[in-house]
């Protein structure tokens, strides 16, 4: 039997123990995974929750950083009736949250040569014409994680304003979730992607900083850089990226 000394000492706190007291003292609420309910941290992004709770997600995450529209989720909280939709790697956890992550929002992919169109209306209603279809109800822009006014690049496409569309998609993650809200059915971001595409081809002022640029690739001027860079570590090359100067 240990003696009154030895019973006195505080017992060695293991880095396990440790962990397991730390994930205890979490402020921890209760979601709902594919209908199931799970005690998650609160302070867990949608994307954490789903991988707190055991799940292995292998379609629907990529960039896990907001950039590449992977990780489309819809979800509702209680004593609200609307459906938010949201990018699962952006967006914290709520008490209640009742959530279905959607890996792929399919969509028809139209074949086309950018050679052979012209940057007018006649394009899009070759291509695209249920955009000919839309109501203006605005569900799309309601519905864009990003925030991007996706309605008014629609109607910029019946008025045959290409750099407008290029524009207000420009920053367009290609998620799909106004395409599954659209009552028109109407493929939003693959139609700002042929805005794009156009504009680049046909309507862009020529660059001399790109020409310039393309010109120094050729002549093999980064070469030496792009050896060091793939010669670095994982973590080495996530520190030189952050630290990179910034516009």
């Amino acid at each position: 039997m240990p003696t009154k000394k030895e019973a006195k000492k505080k017992p060695v706190k293991t880095p396990e123990a440790k962990s397991v007291k730390k994930a205890q003292d979490k402020e921890m609420v209760t979601v709902f995974i594919m209908g199931k309910a799970y005690k998650v941290p609160a302070e867990a992004t949608i994307m954490g929750a789903i991988e707190y709770a055991g799940y292995q997600i292998k379609r629907g995450a990529g960039c896990r950083e907001g950039f590449c529209g992977a990780c489309a989720t819809v979800y509702r909280v209680p004593n609200d009736y609307k459906i938010y939709t949201v990018l699962a790697c952006t967006t914290l956890v709520q008490e209640g949250m009742w959530l279905s992550q959607l890996p792929a929002i399919p969509t028809q992919k139209p074949v086309y040569d950018i050679n052979k169109l012209e940057p007018n209306v006649a394009t899009f209603q070759k291509i695209y014409p249920e955009v000919f279809r839309c109501v203006a109800c605005n569900t799309c822009t309601k519905a864009c994680p990003q925030d991007l006014e996706v309605m008014d690049y629609i109607q910029a496409v019946l008025r045959g304003d290409i750099e407008k569309v290029m524009d207000l998609s420009f920053d367009c993650l290609c998620c799909g979730m106004c395409a599954i809200r659209c009552p028109a059915e109407i493929v939003q971001h693959n139609v700002g992607m042929l805005a794009k595409r156009l504009y680049g081809k046909y309507l862009s002022r020529e660059s001399i900083q790109l020409k310039k640029r393309i010109q120094e690739v050729k002549e093999h001027k980064y070469d030496k850089e792009y050896k060091e860079l793939m010669k670095m570590g994982k973590e080495e090359l996530k520190k030189k990226y952050y630290e990179r100067d910034l516009e």
